[in-house]
């Protein structure tokens, strides 16, 4: 405990005698200062004992002694020590009166008692408190040390829990908590993800205070702090207080937070070693060669081979680096497969992430969750920002999901995948499953804006003619084509003689210079009518 003034009035060597304020001796001592101005408040920071001898006070003056010891406590100092025997016999009525209406401890110093004594006093105590701390620091460090080798982050957060007497929690690279001491914290951490995602985006190394009565921490004092030596953090680390922490409290947190960061940059070195393996197996699973990519994949990822999988194809639909939009999406990915303990595949190509995991399996429930999280940001087919100019909330991504399938067939996997990736970007939609456009209809596909000027190109000379008021050719052209050619019951369809039809027909291949005869024609012309439904007729 720093120096108090009861430990000082029970310095045994000192023999001072509270004169006011003996209720409030509880409080610390920052320093013991010497001052005989008239005014010392400019020179105070708080937290002092001052010591004087009235040398240019009127200490028998009600007034003048009220005005002084009222500008003392305001300026934070804690304490009054007054010499007897050099100035004044005794303590004066008037400053006895003063700080006991103020509530400001006065303490009466025997003439014996040098001021020198107070202070070496003082600083002996705050040195000793100092080394204390410092020893315990060094004590926590190497507790902590120790249940970060043998438990791993679990055995250190119970450790700094128990150091700091508050909680702790971990994050992971997603803001999910991934462990907490107590127990009970789990739950109180879990609703600072928002102060945590928001420290993330900040350079690392990088700290917040959050709580302090919010509904975030109840009445805890809560210290967030990133974790990781990039540029971006890969964890981060909470801890909840009663109150501030203390010099050894703030050894503690300090040495959990190095101890964790080494531990991340660690995982960190690992995850790449593993993702330079999960590129080489999906290298060999494309090309067609199962057996090798299971043989390569081991442990890491064999569990991934066993069952059922799908590939996620993943691309920005900004302009700028991809990389963190991507990066995002796989740290949710990875961090929800790991609290699943499920395996999953996460490999950057170029501009494009791919992922491969078990169908059915959280990680690719988190890929879908993304993407309909980003939804609401879009405005349309490459969108990259709100109707009013802002840049958009979430990260702008596309997906496309094959279906599933097995080792086997994970080239054709990839292809499924592109497939609906591309139609993803066309229609303007986060993500898109390989069954919906296999299962569907092609129409919904004709909607893209190359198409429909196709369409138009192809079917413009024929409603130019038709705008003169000489025949309706694009009518007569839908009618025979939806009837596959059958002339009577075209012509019944459009109310004219079959030689009527027959003429327009001819006119149609002239004007465009194509045969209906050709299948190719044909297919080519219904789907620019399917395309630009009711346009000019």
């Amino acid at each position: 405990m720093p120096p108090t003034l009861a430990s000082l009035v029970h310095h045994s060597a000192l023999k001072l005698t509270v004169r006011a304020g003996a209720d409030r001796l509880d409080v610390p001592v920052r320093w013991a200062h010497v001052s005989e101005l008239a005014d010392p408040v400019p020179y105070m920071e708080g937290g002092e004992l001052l010591l004087i001898t009235a040398l240019q006070l009127d200490a028998e003056d009600p007034e003048a002694m009220r005005r002084y010891v009222k500008r003392l406590a305001g300026a934070g100092v804690v304490g009054l020590g007054f010499a007897v025997g050099v100035n004044y016999e005794a303590v004066p009525r008037a400053l006895v009166d003063a700080a006991a209406a103020e509530g400001l401890p006065l303490l009466e110093v025997p003439r014996r008692t040098p001021f020198l004594a107070i202070s070496k006093a003082v600083s002996a105590a705050i040195a000793a408190e100092q080394y204390r701390a410092v020893t315990a620091g060094f004590a926590a460090q190497r507790e902590l040390t120790r249940q970060a080798l043998g438990d791993g982050p679990e055995g250190l957060l119970t450790a700094l829990a128990a150091q700091v007497d508050g909680w702790a929690a971990l994050y992971d690279a997603s803001g999910a908590v991934v462990a907490a001491a107590p127990e009970w914290a789990a739950r109180r951490a879990g609703r600072l993800t928002g102060h945590v995602e928001r420290l993330r985006e900040r350079p690392a190394p990088a700290s917040a205070v959050v709580g302090g009565g919010g509904p975030d921490g109840g009445d805890d004092r809560i210290e967030l702090h990133s974790l990781g030596t990039g540029r971006r953090a890969r964890a981060a680390l909470a801890v909840g207080t009663a109150t501030a922490p203390g010099t050894a409290e703030r050894y503690a947190v300090h040495s959990a937070v190095a101890l964790l960061t080494l531990t991340t940059e660690r995982s960190r070195s690992l995850h790449a070693a593993e993702q330079r393996i999960g590129t080489a197996v999906l290298r060999m699973l494309l090309a067609g060669q199962p057996d090798h990519a299971r043989a390569v994949a081991g442990d890491l990822y064999g569990g991934l081979l066993d069952a059922p999988l799908r590939l996620v194809a993943a691309e920005t639909v900004t302009a700028g680096p991809a990389a963190e939009p991507l990066g995002r999406l796989t740290e949710a990915v990875e961090s929800a497969a790991a609290r699943a303990g499920e395996p999953v595949l996460a490999v950057p190509e170029g501009e494009r992430l791919l992922i491969l995991a078990a169908d059915g399996g959280v990680a690719a429930a988190a890929c879908t969750e993304y993407a309909l999280q980003a939804q609401p940001a879009r405005t349309g087919p490459g969108a990259g920002a709100h109707r009013n100019g802002a840049p958009p909330e979430r990260d702008e991504l596309v997906l496309g999901l094959s279906a599933p399938t097995g080792p086997a067939g994970v080239a054709t996997a990839y292809r499924q995948a592109e497939q609906a990736l591309s139609v993803a970007r066309r229609r303007g939609r986060a993500l898109v499953e390989h069954e919906e456009v296999a299962a569907g209809s092609v129409l919904p596909l004709l909607a893209d804006d190359a198409v429909r000027a196709f369409a138009e190109g192809l079917l413009r000379a024929l409603r130019e003619h038709d705008a003169t008021g000489r025949g309706n050719l694009v009518a007569s052209l839908r009618a025979w084509l939806s009837r596959h050619g059958q002339w009577d019951a075209a012509a019944a369809d459009l109310g004219v003689h079959r030689h009527t039809l027959r003429y327009r027909m001819r006119r149609v291949e002239e004007i465009l210079g194509r045969s209906l005869d050709d299948p190719d024609v044909r297919m080519e012309l219904w789907l620019a009518l399917k395309a630009t439904p009711g346009a000019g007729e």
